[in-house]
């Protein structure tokens, strides 16, 4: 799937306000703890201005992957709030064909062998491994 260049004519330029409320704040912004969770919110957001999903859905998603997580034992601390972002983007861009399971498994792995790979200190950049990596 190639996801539109526009947003739908009826979408909101920015999500609705109460949409994020739950975010870990400081001074009304958003605090991330690692940049990874800074990126997420981002496509997130990036991905609903190219209209792949709506703030409804989005929300829907977001609950139910955060429900699931509960029952399945999550303890809800705060500290796993991303982790349920970053699940929730999965699930919305697999289900709407923008990539596979496979895909996005093939690129976890990837990062996971140029971690392995990065000496202390200096930036994690893919195939620093020696391996090939495909497109997510």
């Amino acid at each position: 799937m190639t996801l539109p260049e526009t947003p739908p004519a009826d979408a909101p330029p920015h999500p609705p306000q109460d949409l994020f409320a739950d975010l870990p704040r400081a001074q009304d912004e958003p605090v991330f703890r690692a940049p990874w969770e800074a990126r997420a919110f981002a496509l997130a957001v990036s991905l609903h201005a190219q209209g792949l999903f709506t703030w409804s859905e989005w929300a829907e998603t977001l609950s139910a992957t955060i429900r699931a997580a509960q029952a399945a034992g999550d303890p809800d601390c705060g500290d796993s709030y991303y982790r349920h972002w970053l699940a929730a983007l999965e699930r919305l861009v697999t289900e709407r064909n923008v990539t596979t399971h496979a895909r996005l498994a093939a690129r976890r792995d990837a990062w996971e062998r140029a971690a392995a790979a990065t000496p202390h200190g200096e930036p994690i950049e893919l195939g620093r491994d020696g391996k090939p990596v495909s497109p997510a």
